[in-house]
């Protein structure tokens, strides 16, 4: 009987310590949910009353203590598209090489390496980088090509590496069923393994529009205007942008207290604007898995 009932005690310790390690999980999950609301409460609740027609169609005014936030809101989007021209092409074509042609080579470990210590250098270096190269050295000045080329390599190194995961994902067998089939390795990753493989790589697309659509300090020091309530009419002028609009009528405009609420109401716009392309990745993301399964 001695064996059975140990046997017994430790089973009721096994299901113990499963239903508290449970129990931390969830209550770790439901603490980021809950700072998230917290967060999100905060900036609707202060910024929801400045949001109207007006301030999302008119340029500042007065110092930016009065106005809009229009011009702000188009030199965002004008960085965003920008930089990803720039680093979606490369970045997923980096990451087929890597993954379908360079698999095992040493150059390729090499670049994954230097990849993955990218993406850990601070935003600011970015930003001395592409004032260094793409503002003095190669004379485009503060304008929208050069600060969107630094942001493109910003977020280089995510495009990359989500891209390359997102292959390793697809099975072998996919492959050397399609080469066995006849088919060349260029025709079996376009028309088999980026379709099944899409899906994932949309997710760090959005991914890396999300972390350049909130960066300050690259656009800082390579095309963010201070002041400059009209809109952009060429890749070589400078333009507003709402994360660094943001910065400024917080910390140096000329009336902090009276641009307090707008501050609160350029964060909320952000917001939603990075909120309603997550949810179009995720429609995207849902259509393109869809249309894998029913080919």
């Amino acid at each position: 009987m001695t064996p059975i009932i140990n046997s017994g005690r430790t089973d009721n310790k096994k299901r113990l310590s499963q239903a508290v390690a449970f129990t931390i999980f969830k209550l770790m999950s439901y603490s980021v949910v809950l700072i998230l609301f917290l967060i999100l409460g905060f900036i609707v609740t202060k910024g929801i009353g400045v949001i109207s027609w007006d301030f999302l169609t008119k340029a500042p005014e007065e110092g930016m203590t009065k106005g809009g936030i229009f011009p702000a809101i188009v030199g965002t989007l004008c960085l965003v598209l920008g930089s990803s021209v720039f680093s979606f092409p490369i970045g997923i074509m980096s990451g087929i090489y890597m993954n379908e042609y360079a698999a095992g080579n040493k150059f390729a470990t090499f670049v994954r390496i230097m990849t993955n210590n990218l993406s850990g250098v601070p935003s600011v270096v970015f930003g001395l980088f592409g004032m260094s190269l793409f503002v003095n050295t190669m004379k485009f000045g503060d304008s929208i090509l050069a600060g969107s080329l630094t942001l493109g390599l910003l977020s280089l190194p995510l495009v990359i590496r989500t891209t390359e995961e997102s292959l390793k994902a697809i099975d072998k067998s996919y492959r050397e069923g399609s080469l066995a089939l006849g088919a060349t390795k260029l025709q079996t990753i376009r028309k088999v393994i980026m379709p099944m493989a899409f899906p994932n790589i949309i997710t760090g697309l959005i991914l890396s529009i999300g972390r350049v659509s909130g960066e300050t300090a690259p656009i800082l020091f390579t095309v963010a205007a201070y002041f400059l309530p009209k809109l952009p009419t060429s890749i070589f002028d400078q333009v507003m942008a709402l994360p660094y609009h943001l910065y400024v009528i917080s910390t140096s405009g000329t009336d902090i207290n009276s641009s307090r609420g707008i501050a609160y109401g350029t964060a909320l716009v952000l917001i939603v604007i990075v909120l309603i392309v997550n949810l179009l990745a995720n429609f995207l993301r849902s259509y393109f898995a869809k249309k894998v399964k029913t080919n």
